[in-house]
């Protein structure tokens, strides 16, 4: 039983509706280095908001509220998508950063 708890989880995201310009990118940012998550988030060209987030679950599930309900105070998300979740036993990243935009 305690080796569940060892494990980390990585998904990965993206949100749509008007998140883009209104911050949604640097929230997203301090969230995750307040809760010590993991990973990165960029804009699309088509619009979104995508990235991949990894930590602890109770981590990552405070980012998965946060990305599909809350946002941004000037954001308005109209549609989120989580994928590829799955356990890992080491984290990927060793931060979480903004990356450029995939225009």
């Amino acid at each position: 039983m305690a080796e569940s708890i060892d494990r980390f989880v990585s998904i990965d995201y993206e949100i749509f509706g008007n998140v883009q310009g209104v911050f949604f990118r640097q929230h997203t940012y301090d969230l995750a280095s307040n809760v010590g998550a993991v990973g990165w988030v960029m804009n699309t060209a088509k619009g979104t908001v995508k990235g991949t987030v990894q930590g602890t679950r109770t981590q990552v599930e405070e980012m998965k509220n946060f990305l599909a309900y809350k946002g941004s105070p000037l954001s308005k998300i109209t549609k989120y998508e989580f994928r590829n979740e799955r356990e890992l036993v080491k984290l990927e990243y060793k931060r979480f950063s903004i990356t450029a935009g995939d225009w």
